[in-house]
């Protein structure tokens, strides 16, 4: 093992441990409040391009196993831990080529993000091999997240089938999708097909329903992705998740903005306007849809008002900014993608 860091964009150093691959990541630094998922968190496509801080004390204490996994493979590119918690995390770490560090200061290092935000940052595993006084040069030379479209890193390169179901054929439009998403969307017996980021309308129009799923980066460059939105509303059911949301929102006229320091973790409280029932939800997401008086605006964020959820009911749409299929997260919304495909059932 190697003593390392976590070099922020303000020249902020946070000394640690190396337990994972060597080397050098660079991306967004930025912090999950969830107590477990660890490695869905690691796999989840969304976190593509960052490096993950983990608030709860020890990562890794239950071990990992391959159908926790997200996608096909690890997508942000380093942990950052107070303790690393069992020897098979850390061989999964080393194994998938992830920088990892413990003995990190993580309580400083949050309130660090929370002060000033989320930052441009590398995590080294080796402070010979990198030295602070070269990193932080090469830090400030990499590119904001703002305005960087991140879902073709991401997508799949061509359509495929993911469950034969009897039920409603659905389409999942996949920006970065999480496998818990297919997974539930198939234990409803709908037909599951997911396609490329780059899909065109025509080959969505014929289906039952189409999901926008959760992905990475911000939604305002994804202008092609928007317009495919626009071209489907009021013609098939959509249903948007996380990123989908946020450009189902883009496409009927709301703007979406960068979080200081983003809404991630297990625990989030969001409002249901029309019954007052407040749902705990699982976030992951650094963009959101600005707050909205609106009468679609059917779900806010408790923390700062930003719209949660949507529904145009003549357009046939409705979206929500947390993730429903609770992978891994509490189940208060579990049911949402359950009504979804019954209501397609039923047409």
């Amino acid at each position: 093992m190697t003593s390392g860091y976590l070099l922020l964009e303000d020249g902020t150093v946070f000394r640690g441990r190396s337990v994972g691959a060597a080397g050098a990541a660079f991306g967004e630094a930025v912090f999950t409040t969830a107590m477990t998922g660890y490695q869905e968190t690691m796999t989840d496509p969304s976190y593509a391009e960052q490096l993950v801080c983990f608030t709860a004390p020890m990562i890794g204490n239950y071990g990992v196993a391959d159908e926790r996994s997200e996608s096909e493979r690890p997508q942000a590119r380093a942990a950052l831990m107070r303790r690393l918690g069992g020897s098979e995390w850390g061989d999964w770490l080393v194994s998938n080529a992830i920088v990892a560090l413990e003995e990190i200061d993580t309580r400083a290092l949050v309130l660090r993000l929370r002060e000033s935000g989320a930052m441009r940052a590398v995590a080294a595993a080796d402070d010979e091999a990198l030295p602070v006084e070269d990193a932080l040069e090469q830090v400030r030379a990499q590119p904001l997240m703002e305005g960087q479209a991140l879902v073709a890193e991401v997508s799949v390169a061509a359509p495929y089938v993911f469950s034969d179901g009897d039920g409603p054929r659905v389409g999942v439009v996949d920006y970065g999708t999480k496998r818990s998403i297919l997974k539930r969307l198939a234990q409803t017996g709908a037909g599951v097909t997911v396609f490329p980021h780059t899909v065109q309308p025509d080959a969505l129009a014929g289906l039952d329903g189409v999901v926008l799923s959760n992905g990475p980066g911000d939604p305002e460059p994804l202008r092609a992705e928007v317009e495919t939105v626009e071209s489907l509303l009021g013609t098939t059911p959509v249903l948007g998740i996380c990123l989908g949301h946020q450009l189902l929102g883009l496409a009927t006229g709301h703007r979406t903005f960068k979080l200081p320091f983003g809404h991630r973790g297990a625990n989030h409280p969001v409002l249901e306007r029309a019954t007052g029932r407040v749902l705990v939800t699982s976030q992951n997401h650094g963009f959101a849809v600005e707050p909205s008086d609106a009468t679609e605006a059917t779900h806010v964020s408790l923390y700062d008002g930003t719209v949660e959820g949507f529904e145009f009911r003549e357009l046939r749409a409705r979206s929500v900014q947390f993730h429903p299929e609770a992978g891994p997260g509490p189940h208060d919304a579990w049911s949402i993608l359950d009504s979804w495909v019954e209501e397609l059932d039923r047409a």
